[in-house]
């Protein structure tokens, strides 16, 4: 592959992990706005489920930018986003500048999930093995 497409590609992986790190690390660090925002949207046992999404959005970015299992991580992100979609951005159920607000999220999270595609259909189809786990899929 090309030197230029290689560079695409892991420049592209970084910038989807931060996508998913910096709202991970906020849910970890400063959970208050987030709870609200879950609440406000009638998710159940968001104070249970908030730092669970956290550690999975971190540990998943972190796995996406060190190049590890980037196929079963961003297909994991993918089915994310689909519960995310359905129970966040659930535009359907607003009105007004809310439901337009809504709904520019649902359809940027597909533009998201497009990219996690991608680079699933690109990433190497590996194991999750022990041995294997801190092994680069580069």
């Amino acid at each position: 592959m090309p030197l230029s497409s290689r560079l695409f590609i892991a420049t592209g992986r970084i910038l989807l992990a931060l996508y998913f790190l910096l709202p991970g690390l906020a849910k970890l660090l400063a959970p208050q706005a987030q709870l609200a925002l879950m609440q406000h949207h009638n998710i159940p046992h968001a104070a249970l489920l908030l730092p669970i999404a956290g550690t999975v959005q971190v540990l998943g970015a972190l796995a996406l930018m060190a190049n590890r299992h980037v196929r079963l991580t961003a297909l994991g992100f993918v089915l994310y986003i689909l519960v995310i979609n359905m129970l966040m951005h659930d535009f359907w159920h607003f009105s007004g500048a809310e439901a337009l607000h809504e709904m520019q999220n649902f359809i940027k999270n597909l533009g998201i999930l497009a990219g996690l595609l991608v680079l699933a259909g690109i990433s190497p189809k590996r194991t999750l093995t022990i041995k294997d786990l801190l092994r680069s899929d580069g």
